[in-house]
């Protein structure tokens, strides 16, 4: 599970080529960050793609807001524009031809994404956005699993507990190398 409840970025740029690369490592940082880094491929390439429809398509201009929010285990990437008009909700559904090289982003959000969508922002634009699932957390070993690296169940130290190695505990003070090695050998 992730440790803090909300995180949250927003880049205000012209979805200008020059900039979308600039947008992407931003995008990169903020996940290294947040530790998600799992999610780094698909959220950068989905920024792509929405900032590459505002730069073909968005009217009257190229202004744009990308927003990226880490809500407990989901991460919602949004693209708001001045332009009211709505994607084609139905050409994500990959109905056009298959080889096209362009054309086929809101397709790649749709098969990249947990969930997807558009909506009117205002009188004068829209946003559109999509989701990811953030992965658990791998699990923190307890300080006794980190005690011992490539500990096995068989060998000269299963024989004993760790505490009672002779190297000295927080009880005694802790030995020279040569007291060490002469209590080693008188075991």
């Amino acid at each position: 599970m992730i440790s803090e409840p909300s995180r949250y970025c927003t880049v205000e740029l012209q979805a200008l080529p020059s900039r979308i690369g600039q947008v992407r490592r931003i995008v990169s940082a903020h996940l290294r960050h947040w530790q998600v880094d799992a999610l780094i491929d698909h959220a950068t390439l989905g920024v792509t793609e929405l900032l590459t429809n505002v730069h073909r398509h968005a009217q009257p201009d190229k202004t744009c807001t990308v927003e990226v929010e880490l809500l407990l285990d989901r991460l919602t990437v949004s693209v708001r524009d001045n332009d009211p008009r709505l994607p084609d909700m139905g050409a994500a559904g990959g109905d056009g031809d298959e080889f096209a090289t362009s054309g086929r982003g809101l397709a790649i959000i749709e098969a990249m994404s947990e969930s997807w969508g558009a909506r009117p922002h205002g009188d004068s634009g829209k946003v559109v956005w999509f989701t990811l699932q953030a992965p658990a957390s791998p699990v923190t070993p307890t300080p006794r699993e980190l005690a011992v690296y490539g500990a096995t169940t068989t060998g000269p130290f299963t024989e004993r507990p760790l505490e009672t190695l002779p190297f000295g505990t927080p009880d005694e003070p802790l030995r020279t190398p040569a007291v060490a090695r002469t209590a080693l050998a008188s075991h």
